[in-house]
This record gives structure tokens, C-alpha cells and sequence, in this order.
């Protein structure tokens, strides 16, 4: 599928408001022998951090999304274990990869010299201590299902707290406009299915992409909505289970290269060409970067695009 720059309809904030995980108290900003500083609140307590930083090292997906959604060219990027950094944001050639969002390189961070340091308590809280020691560093709590929490506190952690509320606000708007334009189509069942290297995941209403399709209306497969289960973020199928997946329509993508070759090897198969979504030409391969570890509101743009695409007037 073609790839496209940040997406034209990006993102509405709802009552998720500034009040989630952090917000800055403006009473709190001060001057001191490095500049002017505020108090940010957290996923790991109370920072100080920049009022207008300059030099920004992210750790996620999600933050790199969120910088460059906010015109902030990161200096530093942690990349997925199995991709590299994402080409749907444009040239990132600039931005120096610091490890993985797994295992974050501290020398190669401390090098590069931040005033801010943006990650995820889910994935880094090992290394916090040690990057705080480097730089003023901003934790959010988890990753997927509070997607536009994080989204509205990285913005503030950036200095772009309007702009993040704006934003998101602008998406809500554009995907709930989508939804209301598919008339009695709002119905469609959309199953949501990934490839991993050692397993076939299938995306429930917690999951990022899950959300997106939520916030249009979309209906979802009963199997994928995982109601009772503890986490509904994503459940799993055996490679003799694919014909359970459901749905009238089947978007699919694949993690890394092994999750590819298993992407082949199944879709190639008797039970995959089975489903009646397939035999109907309404299976689509669609990004893994941009509907899986996305995770920003530039990802979710290019999900209603595609949405709007296989599934519009």
C-alpha cells in the first residue's frame, strides 16, 4: 500500500483532557542557572523540565509519532526490536537511533546531550533512574490503551499543550465524521489480524487500532471483542484457527521479517482463502508501522485514510 506523510485529518479531545496522568501547573515554572523550568507531573512522580526544549531523545513509538505530529524533530529515537525507525513519518535520517525501546542505549543518550527525555514506564522503568540522571526525563504510564492520555502529556511535556489538545480534538472529529458517512455501512464487521513470528494475534477494542475503530463506530467481530477477558487489547489463533477470525471485512499486517514469511505462509493457505471475507476481495494488507506501533495521532490519521479508502463511498 502506498505510503503517505502525516495525514490530513489528525485528532478530538473529548473528555480525556489535560486532567489524565499529567498536567503543568503553570504557578510552578521558575528561572534557575539552566533556564526557565516547570513541574511536570507523571508516570514516575514530578519533573523539572525545560519550558521549550530543544534537544529531545524519545523512547517509544508513540513519542516519535507525538514529536514529529508537534513539529519536534526528536535528536534521538529508540526503535522497535524488529523494525527500524518508521518511514511513515518521512525522512528520520536525521534522528539518531539510541537502542530499542526494549533496551534504550544510555551512552549513545547521554552523547547527544537532551534537555528532555520522553519514555514509558511499561517498557523503561528499569532505566529511569539512569536517564533522569542524564536529562529531565517524563514517563507515562503504559502504552496502547491510554494512547490520547500520553498523546496530551507529551504534548505539555513538549511545551505543545494546546496544539496536542487541537490536535486530537481534530482527529476525534474527522474519525466520528467518517463513521456518521458510512450510513447503515457503520455496521461492517472489521477484523483487525497481525502476524508475529510465533503467533497469529487478532486486535480487540483496547488495542490502538482497536480504538481508532471505535472512535468511527465501526462494529467488530464477536471473538475480538474479548468481552470478560482481563486484557482486551489483543487475543490469539492457532494456524488452524484462522477461519475463526471473523469479520465482514479483514484488514492484516505483519511484525518484522519472520512475522512476514508467516504473513505468506498463512494467507497462502486453504483455511485463510476459506474465510468469507477473503473469497469476497475485502482482505487488505495494510501498514504494521502505522495500525500496530503507530501509536500517535499521525498513525490514526493514516488509519481513517486507509479506512476511508477500502471502506467509503
Amino acid at each position: 500500500m502506498r505510503r503517505r506523510l502525516l495525514a490530513s485529518g489528525l485528532v478530538s479531545a473529548c473528555g480525556l483532557a489535560l486532567a489524565a496522568c499529567g498536567t503543568s501547573d503553570p504557578a510552578t515554572e521558575r528561572n534557575d542557572a539552566e533556564g526557565e523550568t516547570r513541574t511536570i507531573e507523571h508516570a514516575m512522580g514530578t519533573s523539572e523540565i525545560p519550558v521549550d526544549p530543544q534537544r529531545v531523545v524519545v523512547l517509544d513509538t508513540d513519542k516519535i509519532d507525538t514529536a514529529l505530529s508537534l513539529g519536534v524533530t526528536p535528536v534521538g529515537a529508540a526503535r522497535a526490536s524488529e523494525a527500524e525507525l518508521p518511514s511513515y513519518l518521512g525522512d528520520l535520517s536525521g534522528v539518531t537511533v539510541v537502542g530499542t525501546t526494549a533496551e534504550p542505549d544510555l551512552e549513545a543518550i547521554e552523547n547527544l546531550e537532551p534537555d528532555l527525555i520522553l519514555g514509558s514506564k511499561f517498557r523503561q522503568e528499569a532505566f529511569y533512574d539512569e536517564l533522569d540522571a542524564i536529562a529531565p526525563t517524563v514517563f507515562t504510564e503504559q502504552v496502547g490503551l491510554t494512547w490520547k492520555e500520553n498523546f496530551l502529556l507529551d504534548g505539555d511535556a513538549l511545551g505543545k499543550a494546546d496544539e496536542a489538545a487541537q490536535l486530537l480534538a481534530d482527529y476525534e472529529a474527522r474519525a466520528a465524521d467518517f463513521g456518521a458517512s458510512l450510513g447503515e455501512a457503520i455496521g461492517t464487521e472489521v477484523s483487525l489480524v497481525r502476524f508475529m513470528p510465533d503467533q497469529i494475534r487478532f486486535y480487540g477494542p483496547d488495542s490502538f487500532s482497536g480504538i481508532v475503530l471505535g472512535d468511527t463506530g465501526l462494529a467488530r467481530p464477536e471473538l475480538q471483542l474479548l468481552e470478560g477477558a482481563e486484557d482486551r487489547r489483543f487475543g490469539e489463533v492457532s494456524a488452524e484457527e484462522v477461519d475463526t477470525l471473523g469479520g465482514d471485512v479483514i484488514f492484516y499486517c505483519a511484525y518484522g521479517d519472520d512475522g512476514a514469511a508467516k504473513l505468506a505462509e498463512y494467507t497462502g493457505g486453504e483455511l485463510w482463502q476459506s474465510i468469507a471475507a477473503v473469497r469476497a476481495g475485502e482482505a487488505y494488507a495494510v501498514d504494521d508501522e502505522v495500525w500496530m506501533t503507530g501509536i500517535g495521532v499521525t498513525a490514526a490519521g493514516l488509519i481513517l485514510d486507509d479506512l476511508q479508502t477500502y471502506l467509503g463511498a
